[in-house]
C-alpha cells in the first residue's frame, strides 16, 4: 500500500513540474504573439504610408514640384525671384 502511495506521489510531482513548464511555455508563446501582432500593426501602418506616398508621387502636384525644384522649370507667366548672395 505504501508503495502505491509513493508511486502516486511521485507521479503527481512529475505532473506538477511538467504543468509548470508548460505554463511557462504558454506564457512565452502569448508574449511572442503579442509582439508579432504589434509588429504586424506597425508594418500595416508603414504599408499605408508607402501607398499614400506612391499616390502622391503619381500626382500632378508632385510632378510640378519636382520640375520646379530639381529642373528649375516654371509655368507660363510665373516670375522667379532669387536672393542675391
Amino acid at each position: 500500500m505504501r508503495g502505491i502511495i509513493f508511486v502516486v506521489l511521485v507521479l503527481m510531482t512529475v505532473l506538477l513540474v511538467q504543468s509548470s513548464r508548460l505554463n511557462k511555455r504558454i506564457e512565452a508563446g502569448d508574449q511572442q504573439i503579442s509582439e508579432l501582432q504589434s509588429q504586424t500593426e506597425s508594418e500595416e501602418k508603414r504599408t499605408d504610408e508607402i501607398k499614400d506616398l506612391q499616390s502622391y508621387m503619381q500626382s500632378d502636384e508632385y510632378k510640378e514640384q519636382v520640375a520646379k525644384d530639381k529642373l528649375g522649370m516654371v509655368k507660363d507667366g510665373e516670375i522667379i525671384f532669387k536672393e542675391s548672395d
